[in-house]
C-alpha cells in the first residue's frame, strides 16, 4: 500500500513540477530499495509495511537532527529545505499519537505484559513498537516507560 502511494506521489509531483517533493520521494524510494536489497539474503522479497514506517520515522529523525545543526551554523536555507522534506515524509506516516494517548498506551502495555521494573523495559518497548509502529515517537515513549518502571 505504501509502495503504491510513493509511486503515485512521485507521478503527481512530477506532473505538478514540484521539485522538492520529487527529490524527497525519490530519496524515500532509494532508501526503500536499499532496505529491500538488504532483506533478500534473509529470504524476503522486500521489507514489510512496519519496516517502511520505521524507515520513514528514521528519515524524519535524521532531518530533525540536521535542522538543529543547521540552525547552529546559521544556514536558514538548509533549515527550510529539511523542514519541507520532513513535511513531505510525514505525509506518508499515519497520524501520530498525542502525548496523552501515548501515556495511556504506555500504561496499558505495561499492565498488559505485567512489567514490574526497569528490567522489563526492553519487553515493554518491543511490545510498543509492535503495536504502534509508525504512530509513536519511541524516544519519548522510552522516557515515559522509564519513568513508569523506574
Amino acid at each position: 500500500m505504501l509502495r503504491e502511494r510513493f509511486q503515485q506521489a512521485l507521478k503527481e509531483a512530477m506532473l505538478a513540477k514540484q521539485a522538492r517533493k520529487v527529490s524527497t520521494v525519490r530519496l524515500i524510494l532509494a532508501a526503500l530499495k536499499d532496505r529491500d536489497i538488504a532483506a533478500r539474503p534473509k529470504g524476503a522479497s522486500g521489507i514489510g509495511e512496519d519496516e517502511i514506517l520505521q524507515m520513514l520515522q528514521g528519515m524524519v529523525k535524521q532531518r530533525r537532527e540536521s535542522i538543529a545543526l543547521y540552525e547552529k551554523g546559521g544556514r536558514a536555507d538548509l533549515v527550510q529545505q529539511e523542514s519541507e522534506e520532513i513535511a513531505i515524509i510525514e505525509s506518508f506516516l499515519p497520524k501520530g499519537l498525542s502525548e496523552s494517548e501515548m501515556t495511556e498506551a504506555v500504561a496499558a502495555t505495561i499492565a498488559e505484559i505485567g512489567a514490574q521494573g526497569i528490567k522489563d523495559m526492553g519487553r515493554t518497548m518491543a511490545a510498543l513498537k509492535e503495536r504502534y509502529a509508525g504512530r509513536m515517537d519511541f524516544a519519548r515513549a522510552s522516557a515515559l516507560v522509564k519513568q513508569r518502571l523506574g
